[in-house]
């Protein structure tokens, strides 16, 4: 699972560098796909999934997760959330980090990093003898502290031979409760953290999800093992 894991943050810090004015996000797609063929030993865990179509989910501006690659073009201002996930040899890593395009207003940038902070604070909660949601308190707490909310109706999960595995990680919740933690146990940790309300909705496609209010949302997610010495983030390039 390190190694699944690390080389699907390998392919998301490679396709940043295509992350810039006047891309098409089914470009991202594409060099995706290339950089799997000539890795060679590695499959997209997301394409196929449940009738999803392509490698990446790709997320722009509003939108939560499950975007689809289009012909859309980024653009100077936007930020967009890349989700990758990728199965190596039975086991599979799940990864997302969301990017700016050029420059970004200084309420995007500290949307960015207020959600890459929870991130590391539910990580940082992982821990043998802890329960599951302290892990999302610890997440929640610090995002509503710095006036954002985080999404609901999407949570992190359980991996290991499956992309999606018992039990589910919310966002949100009561420290003190959920199942104990334990060594061995991997978890997907993934807030997602909206600029205006935690509403959301489904369009037309059936998958995309977006903000309700259409405010900005961002994305940010390791493949994290619970050890005897404190947590362990798999997903490490």
């Amino acid at each position: 699972m390190r190694v699944a894991s690390s080389k699907a943050m390998e392919m998301l810090l490679y396709l940043k560098d295509f992350v810039r004015p006047g891309t098409k996000t089914i470009d991202l797609e594409t060099v995706c796909e290339e950089k799997i063929k000539k890795t060679g030993n590695i499959k997209a865990a997301f394409k196929g999934y449940n009738g999803f179509p392509y490698c990446l989910c790709i997320s722009v501006n509003d939108e939560v997760v499950h975007g689809m690659p289009s012909e859309r073009q980024l653009k100077e201002n936007d930020i967009v959330s890349i989700d990758f996930g990728l199965l190596y040899e039975g086991y599979y890593g799940d990864v997302a980090m969301t990017y700016a395009v050029g420059g970004i207003s200084k309420a995007a940038r500290k949307l960015l990093e207020v959600t890459e902070k929870a991130l590391n604070r539910g990580i940082s909660e992982a821990r043998e003898g802890n329960r599951l949601h302290d892990i999302s308190h610890a997440i929640q707490d610090f995002v509503e502290a710095e006036k954002f909310s985080v999404v609901r109706e999407f949570v992190g999960h359980g991996i290991g031979r499956s992309l999606h595995e018992e039990p589910q990680l919310p966002n949100y919740g009561m420290k003190g409760t959920g199942l104990r933690l334990k060594p061995g146990m991997v978890f997907a940790i993934e807030p997602m953290v909206n600029m205006g309300n935690s509403e959301v909705y489904i369009k037309e496609n059936g998958w995309t999800a977006a903000t309700k209010d259409g405010s900005l949302s961002a994305h940010f997610e390791h493949t994290v093992a619970v050890t005897g010495n404190g947590p362990e983030i798999l997903s490490k390039a």
